[in-house]
């Protein structure tokens, strides 16, 4: 890790912002880098005290601004936020942000310097130079937790892991290829109608590999430059899977950073078919769908049976992916590359239906459909059981409790690494909630030195074996399904909508 980054990561330990720093703090006032200072002692002295009289002079004009005055300013007309004890206008940045919108909307008027730490690289420091300085926390504090999250943070930076991506990417790519070429020589030269069953489940699988090359690409670049990892982003994501990867990242980035708030991640608002808290019954306000989430008579009756119709509805979540990526993307809201998600859009309804017509006849062609669907659907679940069973709450994530929100709202799934490719990485929930830059090769290595993290300050480190975090999931849907059926039943609404805007 080069010098800057530590400069920037160690000051985090403080419990106040320095007053005085100067940019070259190793050398001495009026010494040149490399060279000797050939001034006599006096002169050394009464420069220093000079010096030390204009940063008095600045710092008596510093601002200094409350955190009560800090939660004033967290409207997208006026919103203020605060990194290591600095107070930032990012009022006007908002539209520029790459990780868009949502996560300055919902940290808004809050310190997040701990949610800064997770999501950017030391580069982006300097870049807060660009922003208005507003002023300076005057009651900035720093927990130990918090403390001792960044110092883990910088020491993983240093050891240069989020730099280190080995070669998943290329393997993932190599097989993904090779998957694509069976499905298509299957289907199109043999006429066998188990090979083409075999088919199915092997285009299941190619699309559970693409998620989770299109979920790394997402968090950090999976291949080098901007552009050959956009391209990896629209050909994996929108061409092959149908997906739009801008709508999987502004619906990821909201799911990181209010991870499990029931009206704030997207990840656990499934109403009219799922509820993972009774919480969800009172009609809470969806901020990301933007809408109220109405528990009517129709939900009422699906999530009373939530428990037997989960596996059903995975098989065929997909649809859901599709209908969202199009709503986004022929909505008004601010998206990258449209056109290019338009066009790889349009490159995955060509080939796929395409393929599928290669199939003799409509049995054929529906069976390899929902198997396709049904294989991919396992993917589908991975994502429930990380969360679902974990501790959820109600109102928007908060900056001074990034590593305990994160912690106690997620669940590792333990496997050996033979299995890896399996989960691709989202086994290592835990760690992925708390580094979501570091490649998924080196989630397996931080684990030890997370849980021993969690176990210094008494936090949970949940982990359950694959078919145990099934169970948890089960249960946690039953318990909420029996206390819908004693819930009251109000007059039906909007069911259409709400079911068309329900994250799969």
């Amino acid at each position: 890790m080069n010098d800057r980054l530590l400069r920037s990561l160690f000051p985090f330990f403080l419990s106040h912002p320095s007053p005085l720093r100067y940019k070259n703090s190793h050398h001495r006032v009026g010494e040149k880098s490399g060279g000797r200072d050939r001034r006599s002692a006096r002169q050394r002295r009464g420069a220093t005290v000079e010096a030390m009289g204009e940063d008095d002079e600045k710092q008596s004009e510093k601002r200094y601004i409350s955190s009560e005055e800090l939660r004033s300013h967290n409207t997208p007309s006026d919103l203020w936020i605060s990194i290591q004890g600095k107070v930032y206008d990012a009022t006007h940045w908002v539209k520029d942000h790459p990780g868009g919108e949502l996560p300055l909307f919902n940290l808004a008027g809050q310190d997040v310097t701990d949610a800064f730490v997770a999501y950017h690289p030391g580069t982006a420091w300097s870049l807060l130079d660009r922003l208005p300085l507003v002023g300076y926390l005057s009651d900035y504090r720093v927990s130990d937790v918090s403390k001792d999250y960044r110092r883990l943070a910088a020491d993983i930076s240093k050891k240069g892991l989020f730099d280190k991506k080995g070669h998943i990417t290329f393997i993932v790519l190599c097989h993904m290829c090779l998957m694509f070429a069976v499905v298509v020589y299957g289907v199109v030269c043999s006429p066998s109608e188990w090979v083409h069953l075999g088919c199915a489940v092997v285009l299941g699988f190619l699309w559970m590999q693409s998620g989770f090359l299109g979920h790394d690409s997402g968090h950090y670049r999976i291949l080098n430059g901007p552009l050959v990892n956009r391209i990896m982003q629209v050909v994996s994501g929108n061409c092959l899977a149908g997906i739009s990867i801008e709508w999987w990242k502004r619906n990821h980035n909201a799911h990181h950073i209010a991870c499990n708030s029931l009206d704030f991640d997207p990840d656990v608002q499934h109403i009219p078919f799922f509820a993972v808290s009774s919480e969800l019954f009172r009609g809470l306000t969806s901020y990301f769908y933007e809408r109220k989430m109405s528990f009517d008579g129709v939900a009422r009756l699906l999530v009373s049976y939530q428990h037997w119709t989960f596996y059903p509805v995975m098989c065929v979540a997909r649809l859901n992916l599709f209908a969202q990526s199009v709503l986004l993307l022929l909505s008004n809201k601010r998206v990258r590359g449209r056109g290019q998600e338009l066009v790889g859009l349009g490159v995955f309804w060509v080939w796929f239906p395409l393929l599928v017509s290669y199939l003799p006849s409509w049995g054929e062609r529906v069976m390899f459909v929902v198997v396709s669907f049904a294989v991919a659907g396992i993917q589908h679940v991975q994502f429930c059981l990380n969360h679902f069973s974990s501790s959820v709450y109600v109102g928007p994530p908060r900056g001074n409790d990034w590593f305990e929100k994160q912690t106690m709202g997620t669940l590792d799934i333990t496997c050996e690494p033979w299995m890896d490719w399996f989960h691709g990485g989202l086994q290592f929930q835990v760690e992925h909630h708390l580094f979501p830059r570091l490649p998924r090769s080196q989630l397996r290595r931080i684990s030890p030195l997370v849980r021993e993290l969690c176990k210094k300050h008494g936090l949970p480190y949940d982990s359950s074996s694959f078919w145990e975090a099934n169970v948890r999931t089960i249960r946690t849907l039953r318990t909420a399904a029996l206390q819908a059926r004693d819930s009251a039943n109000p007059v039906p609404k909007n069911l259409v909508w709400e079911a068309v805007n329900t994250h799969g």
